[in-house]
């Protein structure tokens, strides 16, 4: 296993019967961009059992976390669900992905837009100072079925907004919007539908998406990222990857399942 590294588990904490995060040692030659994900798993029966993991934590940090669905009856979340303190894990040493601010144009304003634990790599995105000389604001649509699966994302805006280094830079240009579907809230409905209302963009004071000026990423149910990479389209967005900047991008490789 060459393309792979064995690391231990430093921390787990389970946010709801359905999601949980856990925190690893990270050695020291492993790379990656914010925003950008790694083959994560453990051994099973002698062999890898892995699944795309995006890495939430930001690259200058020295340990990885991660942030997962618990699936009964998923082949490596099942398992990986008991995972405890020192426990070995399997990271792939590559990581890759398209949700990188090169792969966009310059803009103002920049969205991320996630669904479920779709929020992973834009909790990364977010605590890269790069991400704030890039825009002028940052927007964090993180839309969930209920509001006890809010608090992952909840708790790691409310630690950047307390961020030694970053505090003061990221003070007037995050802004985050939690919204739910299923349950009373002070922001509720389909990420889809508050674009299409202009709920969004009234809420937070901002002028409506143009393509002249507004950059996405789209991260989530295969679903959300087919509707919103549709609206973008109709905008005129033209979508970015490795080889050329665009207007918005979204991740191929996995999504929220």
């Amino acid at each position: 296993m060459s393309n792979m590294m064995e690391e231990r588990v430093l921390a787990v904490r389970h946010w709801t019967d359905r999601l949980f995060s856990f925190t690893t040692t990270r050695q020291a030659g492993f790379r990656f961009r914010n925003g950008q994900f790694t083959m994560t798993g453990i051994e099973v029966d002698g062999r890898p059992l892995m699944r795309a993991y995006s890495v939430v934590s930001p690259n200058y940090e020295d340990t990885l976390e991660f942030y997962s669905i618990k699936v009964p009856d998923g082949p490596l979340t099942s398992r990986l669900q008991h995972l405890k303190e020192g426990d070995p894990i399997i990271v792939g040493r590559k990581a890759t992905g398209t949700l990188v601010i090169d792969n966009l144009r310059a803009g103002r304003n920049l969205y991320l837009l996630g669904t479920g634990t779709g929020v992973a790599p834009f909790l990364s995105i977010v605590r890269d100072p790069e991400t704030y000389e890039r825009f002028e604001n940052v927007v964090l649509v993180h839309g969930c079925r209920q509001v006890a699966e809010l608090a992952y994302g909840e708790r790691m805006v409310t630690a950047l907004r307390d961020h030694e280094f970053l505090a003061d830079e990221i003070a007037d240009k995050l802004l985050y919007y939690p919204t739910v579907t299923r349950e009373p809230f002070r922001n509720q409905g389909r990420i889809s539908h508050l674009l299409d209302t202009g709920k969004l963009f009234e809420d937070l004071g901002l002028p409506a998406l143009d393509r002249e000026q507004d950059r996405a990423m789209l991260c989530g149910s295969p679903q959300m990222m087919v509707d919103l990479k549709a609206r973008l389209i109709g905008l005129g967005f033209e979508e970015g990857n490795h080889g050329e900047a665009g207007d918005f991008v979204l991740e191929k490789a996995f999504a929220e399942r």
